[in-house]
């Protein structure tokens, strides 16, 4: 599980009218399980960008998301950023373990610390985005009521409601889970 990885690096010196091939130096790199997991964590999240956009996508047109070639790219916009709320911290975590996704967003049960940083800013920033979408149908005519600029300032608010909720969860869960007995 654990190796070495050398990297040589050469560079080219000319001597006497010939270039020659030098070894300027070498560098051995440790490399081990850990560099492995969390680049198989990025390619899961990577994954996880496009398929929770294609995902969030489907929905917002579902619940009355506007279709058009005026509004694609902010659909496509905001699809993606809603992945990255959602879909993206459990893609890296979880991978494709459907019983932790299910415990996590299906029946709300977080049981450890990575599971309330991940459960409860989702939460939030789906939360966040329907409350955002509920100015958007009333005749104001604003700029700021269009398409999906007041859902999204609902899911970024909801998401960093969810994001501090969470630490206070971590707080409070430490604390009571180290305080000593008599």
């Amino acid at each position: 599980m654990f190796g070495e990885l050398s990297v040589l690096v050469f560079g080219y010196w000319e001597n006497v009218g010939k270039w020659q091939k030098v070894l300027i130096f070498e560098v051995k790199v440790e490399y081990s399980l850990l560099v492995v997991q969390f680049f198989r964590a990025v390619l899961r999240g990577i994954v996880g960008i496009f398929a929770g956009a294609l995902v969030n996508a489907f929905v917002a047109i579902a619940l009355g998301a506007p279709i058009g070639e005026k509004y694609f790219s902010k659909t496509v916009n905001w699809s993606i950023m809603m992945s990255l709320f959602t879909v993206v911290p459990a893609a890296s975590v979880f991978g494709s373990s459907w019983t932790d996704w299910q415990r996590i967003f299906a029946n709300t049960k977080p049981v450890g610390t990575i599971d309330y940083m991940i459960c409860l800013p989702a939460h939030g920033a789906v939360i966040g985005a329907w409350f955002g979408a509920w100015p958007m149908p009333l005749d104001w005519e604003r700029p700021w009521q269009e398409w999906p600029i007041c859902v999204s300032y609902g899911a970024i608010s909801g998401y960093l409601i969810g994001m501090a909720a969470s630490f206070l969860f971590v707080l409070v869960r430490r604390t009571l889970h180290h305080t000593k007995t008599d």
